[in-house]
C-alpha cells in the first residue's frame, strides 16, 4: 500500500463495484471469477450492492419475501409430478414513487412522471446500482438475474440523517421502554441487587433471547449450485484483503492472540499465488478463517458511515458462514475451522447480536471437544509438532475465555469447564520454536471426524514460502503474548471458580463474611503474580506506552478491565442469611477501575472502543452499579458508615459521580441509533437521575 493512502479509501466498497479503486486497481469482474453467464452476473451485482454497504429500503424487504418461495413438486391429474413456477427474484428498477403509485416509470433521474408529479424521485440502492454498472458497461439492462433466496433485510430507522438503525421495539418484538416501568426483570438479583443490565436474557417468547439482534445473523447471498467456487468469486482484491488483514493483527489479535502469524501468512500467501481454478480447490475451512477476519477487520476500519461499515463485515461474515456449511462444519471439524468460529462469534457480539453469538459459541465449543482441544496434547497428539500443540493450547484458552467471561456477562452458566490442559505448558520456548514451521503439512488444519474416535492426518504438505517482514512476530512481543494469555488463563480459571456457577443461578457468591474475605484475596494475589507491564493503571504511564508498544497496552487494558469488573462484582454482593454485606467503598473503587480501563481504551484507541461490545457492555454495567450504589435501590438507606466515614467517602462518591457523567456523555459518540444502545442510554439516565445531589 502506498504511503499516506488512506486505507478507508482504497477499501472503498462503492469504487470496488465500479471499478475506481485508487491506483487504478481493476474491480472484481464476473468474468474474471468465472461468474461468466447472465444469471451469476446477476447475483454477483445483488451481492455487491450488499458488500458495498448500501442500505436496503423496506420495498425492497417485501420483495424479497415475496419472491422468496422455492421450487416444489406437486401430484397433478393422473399422480405425474408438476413442478411449480418459481417466480424470478427480480429487482424493482423504477422508482419508488412509481412502484406505490402503480404508474409507469421511464426509469430516469429523475424520472418524467415524478417531473409532472413534482414529487421526489427516489431510487432502491440496488437500482442505482444497475443503473451505474449499466451505464459504465454500456448495457441495455442488468441481465438476468438468477434465484437468491435472500432474507428480509435489517429493518433500520434514520438516525440523524446519516446513522441507520436497528429494528424498533415493535420490530424485534420487545415491549417499549415506557411499557416496561412495571415489569420486573427475570435474571439474577440475588448475588447483587444493583447489576440490572437492562439485557433480558429469559424471555417469554422464544423469537429474541437477549433482545438483541432478532435477524438471522448471517444474510443468505448463496445458492446450493454455487460452492466454494461463489464465495471465492466475491472475495476483495490482494490489495483489500492485505488491509483488512494488517487490521485484524493490528485490533484484534492482540487481545485474542490465537493465530500463528507465520503459519497462516504462509498459506495466506499460497493461496493468492495460485490461479482461480486451484483457489476453487482451497480448504474451505481456511476460506472461513480469511473471510472471518476480513469481517473484524472490516468493523475496525474508519468509514464515513456505520452502515457501510456494518453491512460491509456482515458480507463478509455472512461468506465465512457459507464456506463453513460447505465445509460441513457440524460432522467435522479442524483448527481453522474452529478459529473461523471463535472469530465469527466475537464479530457478532461486536455487530449487535450477542443472542446469536452465545448459541453460536456452543457450537464452536462442541467442536472443540470433539477436537479434543480440551486435551493435554502431549496425551491425545504426543507424535505432533511443537508448534501445533501449543496452537492447541493458545486455541482452547481461547475459547474457553470466551466461554467464562460471555457468561459471566450474560449471567449464564458456562460450559468450558473440563479440561487438562496445563497452563504451564505454554512456555516461551514452545512459542519460539521452529518444529513444524518449515513444511505446512497442514498441521494445523488436522481433521477430526466427529463420528470416529481416529484423528485423520492431512495428505499432503507444500514447503512454507519464505517469511515476508510482517509474517513475523518479535521474540519479545511473542513472549510478552504468553504472559499475556498465561494471565487471562489463570483468570478465567478463578472465575469459573467463584463467579460463574452463582451468578448463572442467582446464587450468593460468598456464605459467610470469612468466605467472602478469602474470595478477594484469591483474586488480589492473583492479580500480584501477573507481569507488571499487565497491571499498570497509571494514564500517562499507558499513554506514553501507546506510540512505541501498542500491543502490551491492548493487553493491559483488556486484563485489568475483566479483573476489576469480577472484582466490583465480588465486593458488591450480599447475603443476608450468611450475614454478608456489600463494601460499598471497595465496589466503589473496583468499579472505577474497571470503567477507567474503557475510558483509556476510548482516548488511546477511540475507533476500537467504539466497535468492542464486551467493553462496552462491562462499562455500561459498571457505570450502572455505581448509580445504584450512589442511590440505593429503592426503600432502602444507603449505609456508608458514621459522619467521619461519609466525609472520608466524600472524594470518591463525587469521583464516582463523574465516572457515569463521563460515561453518558461517550455513549452519545458511539452505537449510533441502535435499540440496545438506546435502551443502554435511557437505563443509565434514569438510574443517574436517582443520585443524591
Amino acid at each position: 500500500m502506498q504511503a499516506g493512502r488512506d486505507p478507508a479509501a482504497v477499501f472503498s466498497p462503492a469504487a470496488a463495484i465500479h471499478g475506481h479503486l485508487p491506483g487504478a486497481l481493476p474491480a472484481i469482474a464476473p468474468a474474471a471469477v468465472g461468474m461468466e453467464d447472465s444469471a451469476s452476473a446477476g447475483a454477483y451485482r445483488r451481492i455487491n450492492s450488499v458488500s458495498g454497504g448500501v442500505g436496503v429500503s423496506s420495498h425492497e424487504a417485501k420483495q424479497a419475501r415475496s419472491n422468496s418461495s422455492s421450487h416444489a413438486d406437486v401430484n397433478g391429474a393422473g399422480g405425474e409430478q408438476v413442478k411449480v413456477k418459481q417466480k424470478r427474484n427480480k429487482p424493482t428498477l423504477s422508482c419508488l414513487e412509481c412502484v406505490e403509485r402503480k404508474t409507469k416509470c421511464d426509469r430516469a433521474r429523475p424520472c418524467l412522471a415524478c417531473v409532472k408529479r413534482q414529487s421526489s424521485c427516489e431510487y432502491t440502492a440496488v437500482a442505482n446500482l444497475i443503473a451505474s454498472a449499466s451505464a459504465t458497461k454500456g448495457s441495455n439492462g442488468p441481465g438476468k438475474a438468477r434465484h437468491v433466496t435472500k432474507p428480509p433485510a435489517k429493518a433500520r430507522k434514520i438516525s440523524n440523517a446519516s446513522v441507520l438503525t436497528s429494528p424498533t421495539t415493535t420490530d424485534n418484538g420487545w415491549t417499549s421502554i415506557d411499557n416496561r416501568a412495571h415489569m420486573t426483570p427475570r435474571g439474577s438479583t440475588a448475588t447483587s441487587p444493583f447489576l440490572l443490565s437492562n439485557v433480558p436474557y429469559s424471555s417469554a417468547t422464544p423469537s429474541n433471547v437477549f433482545g438483541m439482534g432478532t435477524q438471522h445473523p448471517f444474510l443468505n447471498y448463496w445458492t446450493m449450485q454455487g460452492g466454494l467456487p461463489e464465495v471465492i468469486s466475491v472475495i476483495p482484491s490482494k490489495e483489500q484483503a492485505d488491509i483488512l488483514i494488517a487490521k485484524y493483527f493490528e485490533a484484534v489479535d492482540p487481545v485474542y492472540p490465537f493465530i500463528h502469524r507465520r503459519s497462516f501468512y504462509a498459506d495466506y500467501e499460497r493461496f493468492w499465488a495460485l490461479p482461480t481454478e486451484e483457489k476453487h480447490k482451497t480448504d474451505a475451512a481456511m476460506m472461513a478463517l480469511h473471510y472471518a477476519m476480513f469481517a473484524l477487520g472490516t468493523q475496525f476500519l474508519q468509514y464515513p458511515g456505520y452502515e457501510e461499515r456494518s453491512q460491509t463485515a456482515e458480507f463478509y461474515c455472512s461468506a465465512a458462514n457459507q464456506a463453513l456449511r460447505i465445509y460441513s462444519y457440524l460432522n467435522r471439524t479442524s483448527m481453522r475451522a474452529i478459529q473461523a468460529m471463535l472469530l465469527m462469534a466475537y464479530f457478532l457480539m461486536n455487530d449487535n447480536h450477542a443472542s446469536d453469538a452465545y448459541a453460536w459459541a456452543g457450537i464452536h465449543l462442541r467442536q472443540s471437544y470433539a477436537m479434543r482441544l480440551h486435551r493435554d496434547p502431549e496425551i491425545v497428539v504426543p507424535d505432533a509438532s511443537v508448534i501445533e500443540k501449543q496452537q492447541r493450547r493458545k486455541l482452547w484458552q481461547a475459547v474457553f475465555f470466551h466461554d467464562t467471561f460471555l457468561t459471566v456477562l450474560l449471567k449464564l452458566p458456562p460450559t468450558a469447564t473440563h479440561s487438562d490442559v496445563p497452563v504451564e505448558s505454554l512456555t516461551d520456548e514452545n512459542e519460539l520454536s521452529n518444529d513444524g514451521i518449515d513444511f505446512d503439512s497442514g498441521a494445523h488444519s488436522r481433521v477430526e471426524n466427529l463420528m470416529s474416535i481416529s484423528v485423520i492426518a492431512p495428505q499432503d504438505s507444500f514447503p512454507a514460502p519464505p517469511p515476508l517482514s510482517h509474517h513475523m512476530v518479535d521474540p519479545a512481543i511473542a513472549k510478552s503474548d504468553v504472559a499475556y494469555i498465561r494471565s487471562m488463563w489463570h483468570l478465567g480459571n478463578l472465575v469459573q471458580e467463584t463467579l460463574s456457577s452463582p451468578c448463572s443461578l442467582s446464587l450468593p457468591l460468598a456464605n459467610s463474611p470469612r468466605h467472602k474475605d478469602s474470595l478477594v484475596a484469591a483474586f488480589k494475589r492473583l492479580y500480584k503474580s501477573f507481569p507488571p507491564h499487565l497491571t499498570t493503571l497509571d494514564y500517562l504511564t499507558l499513554h506514553d506506552q501507546v506510540p512505541h508498544t501498542p500491543r502490551a497496552v491492548r493487553q493491559n487494558l483488556f486484563l485489568t478491565s475483566n479483573y476489576h469488573h469480577c472484582l466490583m462484582l465480588l465486593h458488591a454482593s450480599e447475603n443476608a442469611a450468611g450475614g454478608v454485606s456489600r463494601n460499598v467503598r471497595c465496589a466503589l473503587e473496583a468499579a472505577h477501575e474497571a470503567i477507567w480501563t474503557f475510558f483509556k481504551l476510548w482516548a488511546f484507541f477511540e475507533t476500537e472502543a467504539a466497535v468492542w461490545w464486551v467493553f462496552q457492555h462491562r462499562a455500561f454495567e459498571e457505570s450502572l452499579l455505581i448509580a445504584h450504589l450512589l442511590s440505593g435501590l429503592p426503600g432502602e438507606t444507603m449505609m456508608l458508615g458514621g459522619e467521619e466515614e461519609r466525609e472520608g467517602l466524600a472524594p470518591l462518591v463525587a469521583k464516582a459521580k463523574e465516572d457515569v457523567q463521563r460515561m453518558l456523555d461517550m455513549m452519545e459518540r458511539y452505537g449510533g441509533g441502535l435499540e440496545m444502545h438506546r435502551t443502554r442510554k435511557v437505563a443509565l439516565r434514569e438510574a443517574f437521575g436517582r443520585i443524591a445531589v
